[in-house]
């Protein structure tokens, strides 16, 4: 293991920290777990969300994170549990939450760009934004998001020997990939996609609350359009967080030396778990064709065995 990685085995969490780190993680990871599976549920209940791009789009996005949050959460009780496991296996881990990391931000990129198109340009909206060029779409987000990443192995492969990969480590990304032409590649390639992505939703955010503005003969409507609006760019920016936080936490950890892991535990929450609960919100809970479902299946779900009638906003469901 390298220096940084014997430098943390010195650092270490008293057990009532370490307790009550994982309590909090675990109970965030079952609560989101709910949440999100409630959210798949009733998606694939319902055949009404296949055909409609937006729908797909972010139903990717919240099985997308539920993975990443399911893989980083598993990364975390390990490093407390077993502390070093395999580097085989760090690395897949690693790699997994990786790509699951960075293709959130690209995704809600795509969902901007299909709201862009259907409030501005709403007659060509059908035949822009289909079925199939969204499946198409989500094969273009893993591909620009695991290409910058998956070099990261080949590299290894290339430079460490076989018996590397049967030892064990702290499974942080600088103790398995340690050669430095990959920091410095890996930052090149967070710069290009952090411009990219960040050009792409100003410019399609603006053109959206001024359409919304336009558009809205209601003071409450205009006010609605754009709270939903500021609430995508605040997912987004915590989204595109995960880019520069390594050199965040790199520069905390100078300001505040000694508090290495409540910084890397505060960046953990703030940038890989607090996100994920905005998608549901703003696309389940706040959708109002989404929502009637959503409560169609998990509120009168338990009423079946009585067969009493639903109410949704203007119509009423018999359950048989």
């Amino acid at each position: 293991m390298n220096s940084t990685g014997a430098q943390q085995i010195l650092i270490r969490d008293t057990f009532a920290m370490a307790f009550t780190k994982n309590f909090i993680v675990i109970l965030v990871w079952l609560l989101l777990s709910y949440i999100n599976g409630t959210v798949v549920a009733t998606f694939f209940k319902h055949q009404i969300f296949y055909e409609d791009p937006r729908y797909i789009l972010f139903i990717h996005m919240v099985i997308n994170d539920a993975v990443q949050l399911t893989v980083t959460i598993a990364l975390f009780v390990v490093s407390y549990t077993l502390y070093t496991i395999s580097v085989s296996v760090c690395c897949f881990f690693i790699l997994v939450a990786v790509f699951t990391t960075r293709s959130t931000p690209v995704n809600l990129a795509g969902m901007a760009v299909e709201r862009y198109i259907a409030i501005c340009y709403p007659l060509r909206h059908a035949q822009i934004c289909t079925v199939r060029r969204s499946y198409m779409l989500i094969g273009a987000i893993w591909f620009v998001s695991v290409v910058p990443d998956i070099t990261d192995l080949f590299v290894t492969l290339a430079t460490e020997p076989l018996s590397f990969f049967q030892t064990a480590v702290f499974c942080l990304r600088p103790n398995v990939f340690k050669d430095p032409v990959l920091l410095y590649k890996r930052q090149a390639f967070d710069g290009i996609y952090f411009s990219m992505v960040f050009l792409t939703l100003l410019c399609t955010y603006l053109r959206i609350v001024f359409a919304a503005r336009a558009l809205s003969t209601e003071k409450t409507s205009a006010k609605r359009a754009t709270n939903t609006i500021l609430l995508h760019g605040l997912q987004l920016l915590m989204c595109m967080l995960s880019y520069i936080s390594p050199n965040v936490e790199g520069l905390l950890h100078i300001i505040f030396p000694g508090r290495i892991l409540e910084i890397r535990f505060a960046n953990y929450l703030i940038v890989y778990i607090l996100p994920r609960f905005l998608s549901p919100i703003i696309y389940g809970v706040r959708d109002k064709k989404f929502r009637k479902y959503l409560k169609r299946y998990f509120v009168c779900k338990w009423h079946t065995d009585t067969k009493v009638e639903c109410k949704d906003d203007d119509k009423q469901i018999a359950l048989s």
